[in-house]
Formats: structure tokens, C-alpha cells, sequence
């Protein structure tokens, strides 16, 4: 017979604490998702699958690692790459060492488009995120998002 342990129930601060994250996760996409589709015409997924192929060597990576690295699933990421290919801003090809892996990779039409959405949105993040925190706090934000982040990989 297990024995029931009770509960780690949060504490006041915890719970206070926490509502503001669930709060913050819920409203943080929708304001991102709107003043990109508002200013850009794409929504914020997009946005990120552009800014991380443009920093990835030679401006392309595997599906399966973009995937993972925008934090979304591979039959997603390919209905999304699918859309921005026909807009001219991504080519995807087969994988040279892996015939069933595919490459996403930014095109010069893609990379002129990221640039051009790129200063509204970081004007965006900067109003939500950053404009409301000292430097110190900045520091102690990335480093507790960075103790956080671990146990959700």
C-alpha cells in the first residue's frame, strides 16, 4: 500500500508569484501576435521562425531543429514554412546527409522582411518587457528565466 503524501501547497508569495507568470504567458503571445500582424502583416510565429533562421550559420537549419529551437512541433513549423515559402521568404531542401530530414533556409527576400518587421517589434518588446525594469532587475530576470528554463527542456 503507497502511503498519500500530502501536497507541497504554494505558499502566499508563491502563488502570488505565480499568477503573474501564468498571467504574463497568457498575455505576453497575444501582444507580441498583434503589433506583428498589426505593423508586419505575419503573426509572432512566423517572426521567430525568420529571426532564428538568420541567426544560424548560412541563414538555414533542420526542420526538426528549428522545430525544437521555436518551441513548436515539426507538423506546425511545416504548415508555417509552407505559408512563408510562398511568400518567397524561406526555401526548404532536402537534407544532403539525411534523406528524410529537410533545410529551411532564409531567403534575401525573407531576411529584407525580417528587417523590415524587426525595429517595431523590438520597440514592442522593449514597451512591454524592458522599459518597466532597472538593469538590475534585467540581470535578475535572465537570471531566474535561466534556472527556469532547464527544467522545461
Amino acid at each position: 500500500m503507497t502511503q498519500m503524501t500530502e501536497p507541497r501547497w504554494l505558499t502566499d508569495p508563491e502563488m502570488a508569484a505565480w499568477l503573474n507568470v501564468t498571467q504574463m504567458l497568457m498575455l505576453m503571445p497575444s501582444a507580441l501576435d498583434r503589433q506583428l500582424r498589426d505593423e508586419a502583416g505575419i503573426p509572432h510565429a512566423y517572426y521567430q521562425i525568420l529571426a532564428t533562421l538568420s541567426a544560424a550559420p548560412e541563414r538555414a537549419m533542420r526542420m526538426t531543429d528549428l522545430a525544437r529551437l521555436v518551441g513548436t512541433t515539426t507538423s506546425r513549423l511545416s504548415h508555417a514554412v509552407a505559408s512563408l515559402e510562398q511568400r518567397g521568404w524561406v526555401n526548404r531542401q532536402a537534407c544532403a546527409f539525411d534523406k528524410r530530414g529537410q533545410i529551411a533556409s532564409l531567403t534575401d527576400i525573407g531576411m529584407t522582411a525580417l528587417a523590415t518587421a524587426a525595429p517595431g517589434h523590438v520597440a514592442e518588446v522593449r514597451r512591454l518587457i524592458f522599459d518597466n525594469l532597472s538593469d538590475a532587475e534585467i540581470d535578475q530576470l535572465r537570471t531566474i528565466i535561466g534556472k527556469i528554463l532547464p527544467a522545461l527542456a
